[in-house]
């Protein structure tokens, strides 16, 4: 086994080779404190027939074992990947890719398997390094390494790694990954960080990622496999000049017209037509064709760019195509928005639920659950397709992760607002960044519910064309700039500062000052973004939607729980089933009672303080005989709590027998005597008869104990009894 060491922010990251998994073509054991992985590489013996594109699969597999945790469920094992290991997954697939050769179409396999964590220490970082060193040691063709680490932002400062203390601390939790040479890969989730702080926290952490790609070319030096030859695609110049000269004019033409789907049509029928041209000119090099038509698209749509810096609908560079933002869109729903952007077009549903309806979290994380969640969802006719309709891919649950944690930090925290909020957009057409489109349509639903938001964010994705010394940073890409640009770059926030952000590039990474100019171009972007949204609505509703749920939250003494539950929680099924609302006790003492009907709502948090109300001495209550004893009378004058009234405290006269004055289940009116140091309350119901004008604690109008309470004192008064 070789073993191969680095110091990382005070810590030892170790990198093992050559004592597990030996048949995969690089094997990798990460250590960092506590946490371990195993990252594999595995090459396919041939490559791909009938493919375009390189083959790459990278699977994150989360073990509860790595907790200490047995997986719930019947069979007691791992199902299918939580979204925290498809988010792994996908961290890990995205500065590993651009990395391969462009015309490499071997199937490559990726396994992360997460062995063991120390919540300090994250691990999704580690994976990152781990499938980089598998693959440098393996004969698989890479041009890494690469690496990754986690940075926060405490008192403004970068710190690298930060430790569960510190990230809860941090108004940034940041993963940047990179080359030796410049940045490949930027995820984060931020509390309103300006551009310096961000981008001072970025070279931070390149400044580690340098350290830890020098120790894995130590261990591909020492101990990595040659890697196998590539036979590079070359296309035929005669090929390249035929077809430009065929379809050059047609290219340039579809390129300037604005919309998509024009656009598409033209170039798709350009393609059928050059296909079908030199099919009798050059038999059995369709392959060659269409990859010489594809590069004349690609070169001339950047050339377009860069020199006339014109792009395909027209814009310039920093323009943003025209906004529409519409809000409440349906009466039943808590809150909803259609936020429209050229040919990018987001519905937004936003739900109200008690915080029982929080999601539970079933992974390697310290969270076990979560009250606000977004989901998206990207059906094919949002591209003018047709397909099937399953569940969830890779992309959605990632772009759905992305506007989730750009607008989870204006969420109002849970003393605030106890509600649970699922916000779900729907992409109803899709022409570039429609995660962030899901950003500004989830802003606008939160309002439009009344979530009382800390401030609306806006959101925008940036492109690049770069070619040599020549460079254009595009403002609001549409999908064909996405597609044949150089990078992606999604910026999310306020108008105080950058709550998310992600980048990623095609090329071997990116400098300090583009990333620089793209960012302060993303601000001023999403401000303009913003601006636009705000004319449909500009701050949160004052009220909710009369179908949504109202919250009554109460503080109690802990010790009184067992007063609301009841025995085998009798006592709270009574009120739930006797109000209509639901009701959530919290081991801290707080209940939240959630009703759609308000009145509902009052009446069991009138029940509630009602069973935990503690017997005041002096204080007149109306209460109900519950037993009768030959020394007096026992009356319950709260849920729970009951008194004796003396036979002596009965009525004004001398009484014999305590039913010839009350019986069980009558409502009598009495005053609190006092209460003894065993707890036993001491009652009078001869003091209630003869105070005038008594206000007891529960007021009952027209009830019969005041009723009692008012003839009694009046026949006492007119017919006094002689003993």
């Amino acid at each position: 086994m070789e073993i191969f060491q680095v110091d990382l922010a005070g810590k030892t990251l170790t990198l093992e080779a050559g004592k597990v998994a030996k048949q995969a073509s690089g094997a990798v054991m990460v250590r960092y404190g506590d946490t371990a992985l195993l990252a594999t590489a595995t090459l396919s013996a041939e490559p791909r027939e009938g493919i375009d594109f390189f083959p790459l699969t990278v699977d994150y597999e989360e073990r509860l074992y790595a907790v200490g945790r047995i997986p719930g469920g019947f069979i007691r094992r791992e199902g299918r990947p939580s979204e925290k290991a498809i988010l792994g997954a996908r961290l890990t697939d995205r500065p590993l890719r651009p990395l391969f050769p462009s015309d490499f179409r071997h199937a490559v396999h990726i396994v992360i398997t997460v062995l063991s964590v120390d919540q300090d220490y994250a691990p999704e970082p580690l994976a990152i390094i781990g499938a980089s060193a598998a693959l440098s040691i393996s004969h698989i063709p890479f041009a890494g390494p690469v690496a990754a680490v986690n940075v926060g932002l405490l008192d403004g400062k970068p710190v690298i790694s930060p430790d569960v203390n510190q990230t809860e601390q941090s108004s940034l939790n940041l993963i940047v990954a990179g080359t030796a040479d410049a940045v490949m890969m930027v995820e984060a989730g931020a509390k309103e960080v300006s551009e310096e702080e961000i981008l001072d926290a970025i070279m931070a952490g390149h400044a580690a990622i340098r350290e830890i790609v020098s120790l894995q070319k130590q261990m591909q030096e020492k101990i990595g496999k040659d890697k196998i030859e590539v036979v590079p695609f070359a296309l035929d110049p005669e090929i390249s000049r035929e077809i430009e000269l065929f379809a050059d004019s047609k290219i340039k033409n579809a390129l300037h017209t604005e919309l998509k789907q024009d656009r598409e049509n033209m170039l798709g029928e350009l393609k059928k037509e050059a296909v079908e041209h030199f099919a009798k000119i050059y038999p059995e090099q369709e392959r060659d064709v269409n990859a010489a038509l594809e590069g004349l698209i690609k070169k001339r749509l950047r050339q377009m760019i860069l020199q006339e810096k014109i792009r395909p609908d027209g814009r310039s560079w920093r323009e943003i195509r025209p906004i529409t933002s519409e809000v409440q869109l349906f009466r039943r729903t808590h809150g909803s928005s259609l936020f429209t952007r050229g040919q990018t077009q987001i519905m937004n549903i936003c739900t109200l639920g008690a915080l029982r309806d929080m999601q539970i979290l079933d992974g390697l994380g310290i969270e076990e659950s979560k009250r606000f969640i977004h989901h998206y969802n990207f059906p094919p006719y949002s591209v003018g397709e047709t397909g099937f309709m399953r569940g969830p891919g890779r992309r959605e649950i990632g772009h759905g992760a992305l506007a989730e944690r750009a607008l989870e930090p204006v969420i109002p925290g849970e003393e605030l607002f106890p509600y649970t909020i699922r916000l779900v957009s729907e992409v109803l057409e899709s022409n570039g960044s429609t995660s962030m489109g899901s950003v500004c349509a989830g802003s606008l639903s939160l309002m439009d519910a009344g979530v009382p938001i800390k401030s609306p964010v806006a959101g925008i994705a940036m492109g690049l064309v770069q070619d040599e010394d020549k460079v254009a940073i595009l403002s609001d890409i549409q999908g064909m700039e996405d597609f044949l640009g150089d990078m992606d770059f999604k910026v999310a926030g306020t108008k105080d500062g950058i709550t998310a952000m992600q980048m990623d590039t095609k090329l071997a990474g990116l400098s300090r000052q583009i990333l620089k100019n793209a960012i302060v171009q993303a601000r001023e972007g999403y401000l303009f973004i913003l601006h636009k949204m705000l004319e449909a609505i500009n701050e949160p509703r004052q009220e909710l939607s009369p179908y949504a749920p109202r919250i009554i939250t109460i503080q109690i003494d802990p010790d009184k729980i067992r007063d609301v539950i009841g025995p085998g929680g009798k006592i709270i099924n009574k009120i739930i089933a006797e109000t209509g609302a639901d009701i959530n006790v919290e081991n801290d003492g707080r209940i939240f009672i959630v009703a759609v009907d308000q009145e509902a709502g009052k009446k069991a948090q009138e029940y509630i303080e009602t069973l935990v109300a503690d017997v005041e001495p002096g204080r007149y209550y109306v209460g109900k005989v519950t037993r009768t004893e030959r020394y007096g009378a026992f009356v319950e004058v709260l849920p729970g709590k009951e008194g004796l009234v003396h036979i002596s405290h009965l009525d004004n006269y001398r009484v014999n027998n305590t039913e010839d004055v009350v019986r069980v289940g009558d409502q009598v009116m009495v005053k609190v005597l006092d209460i003894d140091e065993k707890g036993r309350i001491n009652l009078s119901r001869k003091e209630a008869l003869t105070a005038e004008n008594p206000v007891p604690v529960e007021k009952r109008s027209n009830s019969d104990a005041n009723k009692e309470h008012h003839s009694a004192a009046k026949r006492n008064r007119r017919f006094p009894k002689r003993h």
